[in-house]
C-alpha cells in the first residue's frame, strides 16, 4: 500500500476531474459555450500521451544502447498506452469540433498533422506485429519508435503554428489563456493533465506487468 499512492492520487483527481469538469462552473464564451468543459478532457489527453511516448523513446533508446527483453517490452507497452490516448484526443476533438465549428473533421493543420502522427505510430503496430524474430523485432521497433517520434512533435507542435489553423494559440488565434478571464478552469485543467498522464501510467505499468510474466511463462514451457 506504500508504494500505491500515486494509484490513490490517480483515482482522486479523475474524479476530480470528471466531476468538476461537468459540474463545475465554466465560462460562458460566444461559440464554445458548454462545450469548453471538453477543455479537461481533449487537451491534457494529449499532453499525457506526449509525455508517454518520450518515456517510450527513452526505453527505446536505452534498449539500443544496451539490449534487453524488459526494455523491449517497456518501449512497446508504453507506446501501445500513447497511440490509445492518441486515438482518445482525436475523438474528443472531433467531437468538439461538431459542436463548434459544425463538422467533425476540417482540413485545419493541427487536425491533419494529428491524424498523420496517429497513421505513423500505427505503422508502428503493424511493423512489430510482422517480424517473428524477437531480437529483430525489438531492434528494429526501437529504431522506428524514436523515427515517429521525431515525426509526431513537428506534426503537433511545430507546423501548424506556421500557418492558418482554428485552434486556439495558432494561425493568429489568441489561446485559451488569453480569452479565458476565468482562472477557476486552471483549478481543474492543471490537475487533469497530472490525473490523465498518471493513468496512461498506470495502464502501462499493468500492460508490462502481464506481458513480462506471459514471457516467463514461455521462457518456462521451453525450458
Amino acid at each position: 500500500m506504500k508504494n500505491a499512492w500515486w494509484k490513490v492520487l490517480t483515482v482522486v483527481l479523475l474524479l476530480y476531474t470528471v466531476v468538476m469538469g461537468l459540474l463545475g462552473h465554466a465560462p460562458r464564451l460566444a461559440i464554445l459555450n458548454e462545450t469548453i468543459r471538453n477543455l479537461y478532457f481533449h487537451v491534457p489527453m494529449w499532453f499525457g500521451m506526449t509525455i508517454i511516448l518520450f518515456a517510450s523513446v527513452v526505453y527505446s533508446v536505452r534498449y539500443l544502447r544496451k539490449p534487453s527483453d524488459r526494455l523491449d517490452v517497456l518501449a512497446h507497452h508504453t507506446a501501445v498506452t500513447g497511440i490509445v490516448m492518441a486515438v482518445l484526443g482525436l475523438a474528443t476533438g472531433s467531437i468538439w469540433a461538431r459542436y463548434t465549428w459544425g463538422t467533425w473533421w476540417t482540413s485545419d493543420p493541427r487536425l491533419n498533422g494529428a491524424a498523420v502522427a496517429v497513421m505513423i505510430y500505427g505503422a508502428y503496430l503493424v511493423l512489430r506485429s510482422s517480424i517473428t524474430d524477437e531480437q529483430q523485432r525489438a531492434r528494429i521497433s526501437a529504431v522506428y519508435n524514436i523515427f515517429a517520434f521525431c515525426a509526431a512533435i513537428p506534426l503537433l507542435f511545430i507546423l501548424p503554428r506556421l500557418t492558418d489553423s482554428l485552434h486556439p494559440g495558432a494561425g493568429g488565434n489568441p489561446g485559451f489563456n488569453k480569452y479565458d478571464l476565468d482562472n477557476n478552469m486552471r483549478l481543474v485543467f492543471y490537475p487533469a493533465i497530472i490525473a490523465w498522464t498518471l493513468l496512461g501510467v498506470w495502464i502501462t505499468n499493468v500492460s508490462v506487468r502481464l506481458a513480462l510474466v506471459k514471457h516467463k511463462l514461455y521462457e518456462k514451457q521451453l525450458a
